[in-house]
């Protein structure tokens, strides 16, 4: 009899506010300082939380990638993430309520492999409809672009 994974799970996370920036992190067994630099009176000790989201970005893009790339069988090789992205801070300086504050991201994903670009930009397409975090940004409105190139 095969044991069937469960679709829906639920995480529990938790954390402490150490300061009025930093916040320490706990998940499963593991942990993350997330902070603000020296220049918004943070210790600067772990990326801000929207630093932490465009993170998450890069880091899922490249988890659901390689799967992707494992089940059409191409081997990516080296890959290396770069990007740029728009941040409306004037919800953050409370200035006022920002509906997308992330207007625009571009990712650029470089593979020094011998896949072909056709191959990368299939392992792209697959890695748009999985990747959650790519979900989560553009259910806000941000308009993500993934390029997927050869290095």
């Amino acid at each position: 009899m095969a044991i069937r994974m469960k679709t829906t799970v639920t995480m529990r996370p938790t954390a402490t506010a150490v300061s009025h920036s930093r916040t320490d992190v706990a998940v499963r067994d593991t942990s993350i300082i997330i902070d603000e630099p020296l220049e918004r009176d943070g210790t600067n000790l772990g990326p801000s939380p929207t630093e932490t989201a465009i993170a998450s970005l890069i880091a899922c893009t490249n988890t659901i990638g390689h799967k992707c790339a494992d089940k059409l069988g191409i081997d990516l090789g080296a890959v290396t993430f770069a990007a740029q992205v728009s941040f409306d801070r004037r919800g953050v300086t409370l200035a006022e309520e920002i509906d997308v504050p992330f207007p625009d991201i571009t990712l650029t994903v470089t593979a020094r492999s011998d896949a072909s670009a056709e191959d990368l930009i299939r392992v792209g397409q697959e890695t748009a409809k999985y990747c959650p975090i790519a979900k989560v940004f553009q259910a806000a409105g941000t308009d993500l672009t993934v390029l997927w190139e050869k290095g």
